[in-house]
């Protein structure tokens, strides 16, 4: 079976165009089109019905999907296998990573990597945690460094590396600011700024709002946590961000019973071989 058909079927299923993968692919539209035409004639099947400009999976094509992607994984894996037998650390480095972590986490363990390592071609792609984890159990990333998850399911594990403990948090001016502790229950009576509802780091300050009681009354929602430190600066609510966020425009709330901490750390796949660029950064991010 031919790999180039095999990579343009993928492809093309995954973007659900025929221009769009030959994007990805670097070809021309007719060069796609000629080497998914060859695939269908080898396996004597149509893989596509053509609606349009859209695309979608025959039966066939559904079945072959799923086939398909796990040779190419192989394959993938076959390739790093063997170019790890050189020693040397070059090639390809994809990771995903969150906004947050970019900002504050790597800049000093990438200054470090790109000096000792700038044969390896890193491609950085910034992505919530939750689709981070999710694109390295696709194997469409190496390595994803990002808020750990509370639980994790095989064939993916994890490394700690930074544990990250959350404080509540609000402007000077905030009514929660004035006194030397908080109750639970005044929580609950002002308006919060919290992480979204998919984001593991909200699933963490739920559980542990819960555990005192407390239900917070959410105003605003968003996955970016600088955008919430600037709302919460201009006093529109209060909220639960890294220690590591508090500056002189917040002020950090002594809650009674409040302690709370998120991982932050390293997901990779089980399954996969890793590249020795991967196993280098890994080193780095460790040290």
């Amino acid at each position: 079976m031919d790999i180039a058909g095999l990579q343009a079927f993928v492809t093309i299923a995954d973007s659900g165009s025929f221009s769009l993968a030959a994007g990805r692919l670097h070809l021309t539209q007719p060069a796609v089109s000629k080497r998914l035409a060859a695939l269908e004639a080898e396996l004597d099947t149509r893989l596509f019905d053509r609606l349009g400009r859209a695309v979608r999976l025959t039966e066939a094509g559904g079945v072959l999907l799923p086939r398909a992607l796990r040779i190419l994984a192989e394959l993938d894996d076959t390739r790093r296998a063997l170019r790890n037998l050189s020693g040397v650390v070059t090639g390809p480095l994809t990771l995903a990573t969150s906004h947050h972590i970019g900002l504050h986490r790597l800049p000093p363990v990438l200054r470090i990597f790109s000096s000792r390592y700038p044969q390896v071609r890193l491609d950085m792609r910034f992505m919530d945690s939750e689709l981070a984890g999710a694109a390295v159990l696709r194997g469409e990333v190496d390595l994803a460094v990002i808020t750990l998850p509370p639980r994790l399911e095989p064939p993916l594990e994890v490394l700690p590396l930074w544990p990250d403990p959350l404080i509540a948090i609000a402007s000077p001016a905030h009514p929660l600011a004035e006194p030397a502790t908080v109750t639970p229950e005044s929580l609950s009576q002002y308006p919060a700024i919290l992480p979204s509802e998919a984001t593991f780091t909200r699933r963490i300050i739920e559980e542990g709002l819960a555990r005192l009681g407390v239900t917070p009354l959410v105003a605003f929602s968003t996955n970016y946590l600088e955008t919430i430190k600037m709302m919460v600066a201009v006093g529109l609510g209060w909220s639960i961000l890294p220690r590591t966020m508090r500056d002189a425009d917040l002020v950090e709330l002594s809650v009674d019973g409040l302690r709370l901490e998120r991982a932050l750390g390293v997901v990779r796949h089980t399954g996969r071989t890793l590249s020795n660029a991967a196993r280098a950064i890994l080193d780095t991010l460790r040290e």
